[in-house]
């Protein structure tokens, strides 16, 4: 797997922890109405987004007639702790923070047929409240109030006045609504674009570095190259000459004929070609066309060693066998400019044919 694989499956982790750690902190507000008559029978009518859902409540709507716990006001225990019961007209369950767990309110008020269950906040919090967790009571509406607003409520009640409560669904709020959390989301967001664009723009330098190492490295070595190129004996052919006598004689590059006037050039291997022939082939292969020899290389011009040489298997030797009225020779047909030195060799073992060879050539 690439590094920029690596670098966006690891964004794309962080960024689904972020999303997954954002939606556990939504939580909704609940937008409450009361209404009671008073003694003069005047209606009164309250409403304030007040409210919290808690976190295992259903987001509905419900309503009903507020009613207290017959005994402890925080509603705790396994007995009935309600005059009421399922066939009652829907009614609200309102008790007050602690105790016992969220649960244990919750399940006890749901028992006996509440359409939803409001706890207020204890006393000295003022309207403060939290996101109550619930995990063992679902199934039912249940919200928080402050103590303020559910110490009013109570009073009320106590007084023996009805009071008729709706709890509907608000709005939801997070992280992401906070302004803090906006500045932090903004951030992160513009360090994760400057640092993508930073990566990849080190990643384009770095590339273009290496190309442009490696032309001007191409470039010094064919400069050396032809500086060495220019070392090597150069003449004119003239009427007579051997090259010119016979059309035997080719040049191995062109494969036409050698004639009077025409400039050759002499490679170290004592091979001849055509100046304008053998110079553009020895910038682009090093060796000479007939025997292989690296003839930069013995003119003094390293290549680059390559990776991965020490690696690769030799090459594999072709032997030719020569007879003659003395014994058999087998002869290795290998790079005469070769650095190992057990092929670093006569060219034929047999001195005989290597005067023969030599003769050919003159």
């Amino acid at each position: 797997m690439g590094k920029k694989t690596q670098h966006c499956l690891l964004l794309l982790l962080c960024l689904s922890e972020l999303v997954h750690y954002s939606a556990a902190m939504v939580f909704w507000t609940a937008r409450v109405e009361i209404s009671y008559a008073k003694n003069n029978n005047e209606t009164v009518d309250k409403y304030c987004e007040c409210g919290v859902f808690g976190r295992n409540s259903p987001l509905e709507k419900t309503s009903g007639i507020v009613t207290l716990p017959s005994g402890n006001p925080k509603g705790c225990g396994s007995d009935p702790v309600y005059n009421r019961n399922s066939s009652s007209p829907p009614w609200i369950a309102l008790v007050k923070r602690g105790n016992c767990t969220f649960s244990e309110k919750i399940n006890a008020a749901k028992r006996q047929g509440a359409a939803g269950v409001v706890v207020y906040n204890v006393d000295g919090s003022g309207n403060s409240t939290t996101h109550m967790a619930h995990s063992d009571a679902a199934g039912i509406v249940a919200i928080m109030i402050g103590n303020a607003q559910g110490a009013e409520i109570v009073k009320l009640v106590k007084n023996g006045t009805d009071v008729r409560m709706i709890i509907e669904v608000g709005s939801p709020h997070g992280p992401w609504m906070d302004t803090y959390w906006l500045y932090f989301l903004s951030i992160a967001f513009f360090i994760v674009t400057a640092a993508s664009i930073a990566y990849f723009v080190f990643i384009s330098a770095n590339r273009l570095y290496g190309l442009s190492m490696h032309r001007r490295s191409e470039r010094k070595l064919k400069s050396e190259a032809k500086k060495a190129i220019g070392r090597l004996q150069v003449r004119k052919l003239k009427t007579g000459d051997e090259e010119t006598a016979s059309e035997n004689h080719v040049c191995a590059v062109c494969i036409d004929s050698y004639k009077a006037g025409e400039v050759v050039t002499v490679l170290t291997c004592d091979h001849i070609f055509h100046k304008a022939c053998i110079e553009p082939w020895l910038l682009e292969r090093r060796t000479c066309p007939m025997c292989k020899c690296d003839i930069l290389k013995a003119l003094g011009v390293e290549e680059e060693t390559k990776e991965g040489l020490s690696d690769e298997s030799p090459p594999e030797v072709t032997v030719i066998t020569v007879t003659g009225a003395e014994p058999m020779y087998e002869v290795p047909l290998t790079d005469p400019a070769s650095p190992d030195p057990e092929r670093q060799q006569h060219r034929y073992d047999n001195g005989a044919f290597e005067g023969d060879a030599e003769a050919g050539r003159r």
